[in-house]
C-alpha cells in the first residue's frame, strides 16, 4: 500500500520518496541497541523479584508494601504503553527511546539508593514509565526498518530476549543479594546495559524524521492512565487488601469504568490526534489480535509467576533450581519465535503459525493441570515447554498481524495497543489466578488438618505454624504438616492451569477468526514533505549509488 492512502490531499500531490531500506546487517546493528533496551526492561522485572523479601524487611515495610513494590512499575509500565506508541507517530523515535532509557536509568538510582518504602516505590514508578516505553517503542522500530514479510526472522531475537531475562534474572537476582552489594546492587545491575543501549542507538539508528503539526491529547491520556490504573489496582489488590464484594472493590470497579468512559469519548469525539485512534478498531485483524493477545498475556505471566512458586513450596527447590526450571519453557518459547519467524520470511504465510500456537496453549496449560507433588520434573518440564511452543508461536506474530494492516501514521499506537493488553492481560491474569491460588491453598489445608490432629501426627500447638496460609515456611514445620502444606500448593497450581484453560480457548477462537493478508514486502513510503532535508539527500544520494 502507498503512503498517498492516508496523506492529505495536498500530501498526496507531492512526489513520495521511499523509506530507507536497510542492509541486514544494518538492521542487526540497529537491533543489537533495541535488544539490549529489552534486555534491561525485562531484567528489572525479574531480577528484583528475588529481592523483594530482603527490600521490606529491611525499609522495616509491610504486606501492603510487598505488594506495591510490584504493583506500582506494572501499572506505570501498563497504563503508559499507548502513549508511548502515540508520541513515536508524532516525535522523533530515536529520542523517544532514548528518553525511556532515561528514566529507567533514573528510577533504578533512585531506588538503590532509597532509605524507606515510599522512596523506593517511587522509584519503581519512575522506571516502571522507562520500561513502558522500551517494550512499546521497540515493536514501532522494528516495524518502521523492516517490511512486514522480514519481519518474522527478526521478531525471534526479541522471543529470545525475553526468554533469557526470564531465565538469568531470578538467578543474577539471588547472587546479587547475597553479595556485598546487596539487594540496592540488583536495581543498579541493569544500569550498564541500559548505558550501552543509548551509546548503541546513538550510533546506528537512524531514522526519517517526521516533522508535522502535531497535537497531544492530554486529556485523553490522563483518563486512560487513571482509568486504566484504577482497574489494575482492583484486580491486583482485590481479594486481599479488601474484599471482592465490598463497597470498595464495588467503588473501583465504577471508577473505572466510568473514566474509562470519559476517556472513550474524549478519543472518539474532541481530540485532534486521540492517544489511542477507535478508528483502528474498526479493523476485523485490530479487534481479534488485541483479544487473542489479552488472553496469550494472562497465560503467559500467570505461568511464569505461579510456576516459580510450584517449585520452591511443592517441590522444595531453591530460588536458583527454579530459576533453572524455567529453562524448559524457553526453549520452547524462543524456539518457537524464532522458527516460526524464519518460516514466515520464507514463505510469506503467517495464520498458521499463529493457529499452531493457539492450540499448543491450551494443550500446555491441561497438561500442566494435571501435576502434583510427586509427577517427574522431567515431565512438568515437558508440559512447560509445550506450553512455551504456544506463547513463542502467538505472541510476536500477532504483533505482525496488526502491523502488516496498518499505515505508516498508525504504526507506532496500533502496535502499542496490543502490547498494551497483554500486559493488560497478564496483570489481570496474575491477579484473578493469585487470588484462585490463596483460597484454594487455603481450603485444602483446611480439609487436611482435623485428620492430621485425629491421627496424633501433630498437635494443637504445632498448627500455629501454618498461620498466614501462603507466608509459612515449610522447612519450620512438621513432617507431616509440611507434607500437606505442599499438597495444597501442587494441588492449587493444577487448578490454576485449569482454570485458564479458557482463556487460551476464547485466544484460539480470536485466532481463527483473523484473515490472512499476504505480508507486504516493503517498507511504506514516506512523503516529501514529512522528511527532514537532510535526511531526503541522504536517502536519494543512497538511492542513486544502489542504482
Amino acid at each position: 500500500m502507498r503512503a498517498e492512502s492516508h496523506l492529505s490531499e495536498s500530501q498526496q500531490s507531492s512526489q513520495a520518496i521511499a523509506a530507507p531500506q536497510m542492509t541486514h546487517r544494518q538492521i542487526m546493528e540497529v537491533l543489537s541497541g533495541l535488544l539490549m533496551a529489552l534486555f534491561v526492561a525485562m531484567l528489572s522485572g525479574t531480577s528484583v523479584a528475588n529481592a523483594l523479601p530482603r527490600i521490606v524487611t529491611d525499609l522495616g515495610g509491610t504486606q501492603g508494601g510487598y505488594t506495591w513494590i510490584v504493583v506500582s512499575s506494572m501499572l506505570a509500565m501498563t497504563a503508559t504503553m499507548p502513549i508511548w506508541g502515540k508520541l513515536a507517530d508524532l516525535y522523533n523515535k530515536k529520542v523517544l527511546v532514548q528518553a525511556a532509557l532515561g528514566l529507567f536509568i533514573v528510577g533504578s538510582a533512585i531506588c538503590g539508593l532509597a532509605p524507606s518504602m515510599p522512596v523506593i516505590i517511587t522509584g519503581r514508578v519512575i522506571a516502571g514509565l522507562g520500561m513502558g516505553g522500551i517494550i512499546a517503542l521497540i515493536q514501532v522500530i522494528i516495524a518502521t526498518i523492516v517490511s512486514p514479510r522480514e519481519r518474522g526472522r527478526y521478531s525471534g531475537y526479541i522471543g529470545a530476549v525475553f526468554a533469557l531475562a526470564t531465565v538469568i534474572g531470578p538467578l543474577v537476582g539471588g547472587v546479587i543479594v547475597d553479595s556485598p552489594l546487596g539487594w540496592p546492587g540488583v536495581f543498579y545491575v541493569g544500569v550498564p546495559f541500559a548505558v550501552v543501549a543509548f551509546i548503541l542507538l546513538q550510533k546506528t539508528l537512524h531514522l526519517p524524521h517526521v516533522r508535522r503539526e502535531v497535537s497531544i491529547d492530554y486529556l485523553g491520556a490522563f483518563l486512560l492512565v487513571a482509568g486504566v490504573s484504577t482497574l489494575l489496582i482492583w484486580v491486583t489488590l482485590g481479594g486481599d487488601s479488601f474484599a471482592w464484594t465490598s463497597p470498595m472493590s464495588y467503588a473501583l470497579v465504577a471508577g473505572s469504568v466510568l473514566v474509562l468512559a470519559l476517556a472513550i469519548l474524549v478519543e472518539g469525539r474532541f481530540a485532534k490526534e486521540p492517544i489511542i485512534p477507535l478508528r483502528l478498531f474498526r479493523d476485523r485483524t485490530m479487534v481479534l489480535s488485541t483479544l487473542a493477545s489479552f488472553f496469550v498475556g494472562a497465560g503467559m505471566f500467570g505461568a511464569t509467576v505461579y510456576l516459580q512458586q510450584y517449585f520452591q513450596t511443592a517441590r522444595g527447590m531453591t530460588p536458583t533450581h527454579a530459576g533453572l526450571m524455567s529453562i524448559f519453557m524457553v526453549f520452547g518459547l524462543s524456539g518457537a519465535g524464532m522458527v516460526t519467524g524464519r518460516l514466515i520470511s520464507s514463505t510469506g504465510r503467517w495464520k498458521r503459525y499463529l493457529i499452531f500456537g493457539g492450540v499448543m496453549l491450551p494443550i500446555g496449560l491441561f497438561l500442566l493441570s494435571t501435576i502434583d507433588e510427586h509427577t517427574n520434573l522431567a515431565l512438568v518440564g515437558a508440559f512447560m515447554a509445550i506450553l512455551g511452543l504456544g506463547v513463542g508461536a502467538t505472541n510476536q506474530n500477532l504483533v505482525l498481524a496488526v502491523q502488516n494492516n496498518l499505515d505508516n501514521k498508525d504504526m507506532g499506537a496500533g502496535s502499542s495497543v496490543v502490547a498494551f493488553f497483554r500486559s493488560m492481560g497478564g496483570s489481570m491474569g496474575i491477579a484473578a489466578l493469585g487470588a484462585v491460588l490463596s483460597h484454594r491453598v487455603e481450603d485444602v489445608i483446611t480439609d487436611g488438618i482435623p485428620e492430621l490432629v485425629a491421627s496424633g501426627k501433630v498437635t494443637p500447638e504445632e498448627l500455629q505454624s501454618l498461620q498466614g496460609g501462603g507466608l509459612a515456611d515449610p522447612a519450620s514445620m512438621p513432617s507431616a504438616m509440611q507434607a500437606l502444606y505442599e499438597h495444597a500448593f501442587a494441588v492449587a497450581t493444577a487448578d490454576l492451569f485449569l482454570v485458564a484453560i479458557p482463556c487460551a480457548v476464547i485466544a484460539l477462537v480470536a485466532i481463527l477468526g483473523i484473515k490472512e493478508v499476504p505480508l507486504k514486502t516493503t517498507i511504506e513510503d514516506l512523503a516529501d514533505d514529512e522528511i527532514a532535508p537532510e535526511v531526503a539527500a541522504e536517502l536519494e544520494a543512497g538511492g542513486a549509488g544502489r542504482r
